[in-house]
């Protein structure tokens, strides 16, 4: 095994068990271009599900953890404002980068903004993000942020997107659920029980599409899995999730001391 191939492995084994912040691990999955889970085609689901959230043109969708998503051009296109989430400054750049777009920059807390017409990509630490950043959001699409987490940090996630939310906001959340010994992620299994986990609390979840994947995922077949869902959900924050989003607050400040 080479160095690089050492160093790599370390720092997966500190990501996974949470000893620190995914900063390095996603900064050199970015630096050499291991990028399999960027998805190049807009996303079936979403183009086919999207409208089942009932979100009004002009809305303002968050999108965590964008990478250099086509996904993100798709919700321009039909009339959205986009605000993308991305830790990777190269992941940012090859965005504006590869779709010939010259953006503006500018800071924001402890975010660079990039910003031209009804798109902003911060860049920076999802988990540092304040609703004073990015302003009022009306609709989130994950399909590829709470998968990329090991268990602690999707219960984080879960906390700090609940802060960022006002109630009726609506989200499209994709998850995977397999026998997570046979493959370690990311993306990892996240099975339905723990949407419920992480949810239920804050929002009305709604299953919409539930199906086995694994025979065109061919490339998840050669990692070892013997089977492969793939979930759609319609969530919902419910107005009762003010009172929640003071405790998840209150958690998180105290966490932090």
């Amino acid at each position: 095994m080479s160095h690089r191939q050492h160093s790599f492995q370390g720092l997966y084994n500190q990501f996974i068990t949470g000893a620190f912040m995914e900063h390095e691990f996603w900064h050199q999955r970015w630096q050499q271009n291991q990028i399999g889970f960027h998805q190049g085609d807009i996303n079936l689901h979403l183009r086919q599900q999207w409208s089942k959230l009932e979100v009004v043109p002009n809305s303002r969708v968050l999108v965590p953890m964008c990478g250099k998503s086509s996904d993100m051009l798709w919700l321009l296109d039909q009339g959205y404002r986009v605000v993308g989430i991305e830790l990777s400054p190269l992941a940012v750049a090859a965005f504006f980068s590869e779709n010939d777009l010259q953006p503006t920059l500018r800071q924001q807390g402890e975010f660079i903004a990039y910003e031209i017409d009804e798109l902003a990509i911060f860049c920076g630490d999802f988990f540092t993000l304040r609703s004073v950043d990015i302003g009022r959001i009306d609709a989130v699409y994950d399909r590829a942020a709470l998968v990329a987490l090991p268990a602690k940090m999707r219960l984080d996630y879960a906390a700090h997107m609940a802060t960022l939310l006002e109630p009726n906001v609506k989200i499209l959340l994709e998850t995977f659920d397999y026998l997570q010994q046979e493959m370690s992620g990311p993306p990892f299994s996240v099975p339905h029980d723990e949407v419920e986990k992480l949810f239920h609390d804050w929002c009305d979840i709604e299953l919409l599409v539930s199906e086995q994947i694994l025979k065109r995922e061919v490339k998840f077949k050669d990692r070892g899995l013997s089977q492969l869902q793939e979930h759609v959900y319609r969530l919902v924050v419910r107005e009762s999730a003010k009172k929640h989003h003071c405790t998840q607050r209150r958690f998180l400040d105290d966490a932090e001391k």
